[in-house]
């Protein structure tokens, strides 16, 4: 089961309205009279990819067990049995009042780990609730406005020592569980793109060892874009694996481009780029790295997806090493965010490399779909800050904080910190460099965001 959090608090601090937030649905109802969260509401909820499930409670009321506000309260104090911390809210703007003392002292008697947040401390008038939330003896507030989200990326440094060993634990069995078709065990969506005559649809019909694709010497034959199911027996192991292989038409430069249907193929091979999972743009051994064959696979890597390139018609190649040598050096070069893409040499003819093709487009997907556990992806943030540490433009120092994976295929990676609109381009290509090199994505497309919360003490 995910860790399991309970908010606690007097009526009217804002309890509902920061579970929605945590849930990211009006799942609970709101309003601005105290009493109207009555029995416990339980949600998924996230934070910077920390899942759990997260208990709204009625509010605690200082009335005889046998009314209904005593039976409420009754609630919320069995609700804290089982759970694996307590986030106690009170309202900043209001400041400490009795019943907020009454509900810190039994929350110090208790085994539940405690986390204390300031409610409603956008702007200034929150600012003296905060300071004086520090009397309760439950550690350092965290500021925060549920009904705006402002201070709610700041919760995940409190609980993350508290629930995040078994949030991670829960998240690699439910990951073993559910490697499904939307994992790496499901048919590889595997799409060939290049220029008009790289020999796409011939490839594809070795592979199948049938001529399912008309095939000739004349360039565009293909218009749409062909998927066909199809089983690649591995050398390695002997297993089939399934592949969806996609025969797309050829991509010219934009401005030859003229011809309606013409457009609409292009249109209709980049979108079965959106549909792949890895992509193999093939090249013309005969013709070598021309400028829109760097273009066709910016666009892949624009869109995420995981990029091979393979050289075809490579039993005529001429002088095959100069050629092969000499691509590389050009890929890296005018793909510098993505370096050390696959290279791979095959003939659609002769059926050359097509196996280390496959391979390779697997392995791709693996990386492409890998998902870091947020204590070994922490760690090395923390090690690539102490080898690195961040520029203070100007003399303002720029903090980082902590580093969260917040979705795969492809991986994407959100930077919590301070001033992060100073941080430097090449800070953050450091960072990505460090990703691909350090956590296993190699030659995978990664995204790092960049996010501040906003200070909600600052003058408008």
């Amino acid at each position: 089961m995910k860790p399991q959090v309970i908010i606690i608090g007097r009526p009217n601090v804002g309890k509902s309205t920061l579970f929605n937030r945590l849930v990211g649905k009006k799942l609970a109802l709101v309003d601005d009279q105290p009493g109207v969260t009555r029995d416990r509401r339980l949600g998924d909820a996230r934070i910077a990819g920390l899942d759990f499930t997260v208990v709204d409670t009625a509010g605690w009321e200082d009335d005889d067990p046998e009314t209904l506000p005593g039976r409420m309260r009754a609630q919320t104090e069995v609700s804290l049995e089982g759970a694996d911390a307590a986030l106690f809210v009170i309202d900043a703007r209001a400041g400490l009042t009795p019943l907020d003392e009454e509900i810190a002292r039994w929350l110090r008697t208790q085994d539940v780990p405690v986390v204390l947040v300031a409610n409603k401390a956008e702007g200034r008038q929150g600012e003296a609730g905060v300071m004086e939330a520090w009397s309760l003896g439950l550690g350092e507030p965290i500021a925060l406005s549920a009904e705006h989200g402002e201070g709610v990326a700041d919760l995940f440094g409190g609980l993350w020592p508290i629930i995040g060993e078994k949030a991670e634990a829960v998240e690699a069995a439910h990951d073993e569980e559910e490697d499904d078709e939307e994992g790496t065990r499901g048919p590889l969506k595997l799409a060939i793109v290049g220029r008009p005559n790289a020999g796409k649809s011939t490839l594809i019909n070795r592979l199948l060892g049938e001529n399912r694709l008309l095939t000739g010497p004349e360039a565009g034959i293909t218009r749409d874009s062909i998927a066909t199911d199809w089983a690649w027996t591995d050398p390695k192991t002997g297993e089939q694996r399934p592949v969806r292989l996609i025969d797309t038409a050829g991509m010219r430069k934009k401005a030859k481009v003229q011809d309606k249907l013409e457009k609409l193929s292009v249109a209709d091979a980049r979108r079965a780029v959106d549909f792949a999972e890895v992509v193999v743009l093939l090249l013309d051994a005969t013709k070598g790295l021309e400028h829109q064959d760097l273009k066709i696979a910016d666009m892949v890597l624009q869109e995420g997806r995981a990029l091979l390139i393979a050289i075809n018609k490579w039993d005529v190649a001429e002088d095959a090493s100069s050629l092969f040598n000499g691509i590389r050096g050009a890929l890296d070069e005018g793909l510098a965010q993505v370096r050390g893409l696959p290279l791979i040499a095959v003939s659609a003819m002769t059926g050359k490399g097509l196996d280390q093709l496959l391979g390779a487009a697997f392995e791709l997907r693996e990386a492409w779909s890998r998902r870091v556990p947020t204590a070994a992806l922490n760690r090395w943030f923390d090690d690539a800050l102490e080898a690195n540490p961040p520029p203070a433009p100007g003399g303002k120092r720029i903090k980082l904080r902590y580093i969260t994976q917040a979705s795969t295929r492809p991986p994407r990676f959100v930077v919590f910190g301070t001033r992060l609109e100073l941080l430097p381009k090449s800070y953050e290509r450091y960072l990505v460099n460090g990703i691909r090199a350090k956590l296993g994505f190699d030659a995978v497309p990664v995204r790092v965001v960049l996010k501040s919360p906003k200070n909600p003490f600052a003058k408008d």
